[in-house]
């Protein structure tokens, strides 16, 4: 890394109002000089200063554009940083990039400059992955979390445990390095409520289901017997005509998805074929598509028309969802209703009576996503893991093991820790992560 000098298209390809292209490394000023001309004539290049001019290779310009330097430590890697802000436009972009590389800079790979922002210790890693985190929200709940992390609340809350871990391992040490003073089960008395205090702790915060609602959105499958206003309910959800609605059974064979926002939170919508018994191929197939997408499902909205009888087709489906959460859902609230139905929200997918509340219904799921001290499974799942590692040595000591087994569940735990931080972490871990930015960033 001190060896290079990186140099990437820092916004999105393609036709634009601005291409910006970025450079960090030891040579950074040295390539800007080489390709950008100052207006003003200026030599000196001050840093931070947005300078106006033109790109030009051999005499000739490329572009009129604007640069700036920012040099160490005051940059986003905390090396020397040049950006070129171009028109935007895939051609100018590329013929830029290729001057630079032709001039000694290199390709950055993804990830590349928050990686080293990392490796030189502007943020740890877990600040580094809200940055990822940020750009890829889907919702105002998420975009609140990553902020959050961005600002090192994950972090602190990490941090904190790590302390007082450390804390208690010091209390292990003292014992182990001072048996006449410190007997193990004096040592115990004092270890096992702090133990148990710090494992519930990180359980409270492990909460899964609500940071892969934050990464994925909430995954709501529509489902009922054909023709009750599955696609028409779909159609509405979306305010736009992502399903084919007719009047004749059956229209809809495959998974049809579609995607909004509510209360903040990413809402992922399938509208599934109708569930009923067929001799068709194609429509047994979508109806066992439906089943299995009904499965995996944070919520199920099982549909029904209030203005027919309850058929053998509709308790079929109450039974499928029994023992998952649901929503019942009763169409066709501009008609007449049918007493014989269950309790439920009634809706008109005709008129859109009803949609309101059915929103307000469906974004209630998410529950307390995006609340919790941890948003990303990564660091869910390392939390939980330490919490393991805290309950096995919390075993150890009521069983009246020796201190040393305790140590070790302890170190593990520390460890588990370390790698939401970064305090402990190898290259493979590291490629993995920034391996999901994008190139630039």
């Amino acid at each position: 890394m001190e060896n290079t000098t990186i140099a990437a298209l820092a916004t999105p390809p393609g036709k634009g109002g601005i291409a910006i292209i970025r450079v960090s490394g030891g040579q950074a000023e040295e390539l800007l000089r080489a390709v950008f001309k100052p207006a003003s004539g200026k030599e000196a290049f001050s840093s931070h200063l947005l300078m106006y001019g033109h790109v030009e290779q051999g005499g000739a310009v490329l572009d009129e554009c604007m640069a700036v330097l920012m040099k160490a430590p005051r940059s986003y890697t905390r090396e020397d940083v040049a950006e070129i802000h171009l028109h935007g436009g895939e051609y100018v972009a590329s013929r830029v990039l290729s001057l630079l590389w032709a001039l000694g800079a290199v390709p950055a790979q993804p990830g590349e400059f928050t990686k080293r922002a990392f490796l030189n210790g502007r943020v740890d890693l877990s600040r580094a992955e809200a940055v990822m985190q940020l750009i890829e929200a889907s919702g105002e709940r998420s975009a609140r979390a990553a902020l959050r992390d961005l600002a090192g609340g994950a972090s602190q809350f990490i941090r904190s445990a790590q302390d007082e871990l450390t804390g208690i391992l010091s209390g292990v040490s003292a014992a182990l390095d001072y048996p006449e003073e410190i007997s193990q089960e004096e040592s115990a008395g004092d270890l096992l409520p702090r133990l148990q205090a710090l494992e519930n702790r990180l359980l409270r915060a492990c909460d899964e289901r609500s940071a892969r609602i934050l990464e994925r959105g909430l995954e709501v499958v529509i489902v009922g017997r054909p023709n009750v206003g599955k696609s028409s309910l779909l159609n509405l959800l979306l305010g736009e005509e992502r399903a084919i609605v007719t009047d004749e059974a059956g229209t809809t064979r495959d998974i049809v998805r579609g995607s909004t926002t509510l209360a903040g939170v990413r809402v992922n919508f399938s509208d599934t074929a109708g569930i009923r018994e067929s001799e068709q191929k194609a429509e047994r197939i979508g109806i066992d598509l439906a089943k299995k997408s009904l499965a995996g499902a944070d919520l199920a909205l099982a549909v029904f028309d209030r203005g027919e009888d309850m058929r053998e087709e509709d308790r079929a489906i109450l039974a499928l969802i029994d023992r998952q959460p649901h929503i019942l859902v009763l169409n066709k609230s501009d008609l007449a209703p049918n007493p014989a139905w269950p309790e439920g929200l009634s809706i008109s997918a005709r008129t859109g009576e009803g949609l309101e509340e059915l929103k307000r219904a469906i974004a209630s799921y998410a529950g307390q996503a995006g609340e919790s001290e941890l948003s990303l499974l990564r660091h869910i799942r390392l939390a939980r893991r330490a919490a393991e590692a805290l309950g096995a040595a919390r075993e150890a000591i009521s069983r009246g093991e020796p201190l040393d087994l305790a140590a070790i569940h302890l170190h593990e735990a520390l460890y588990a820790l370390g790698e939401v931080t970064g305090d402990q972490v190898t290259d493979g871990l590291l490629d993995r992560i920034f391996s999901s930015f994008c190139v630039g960033k």
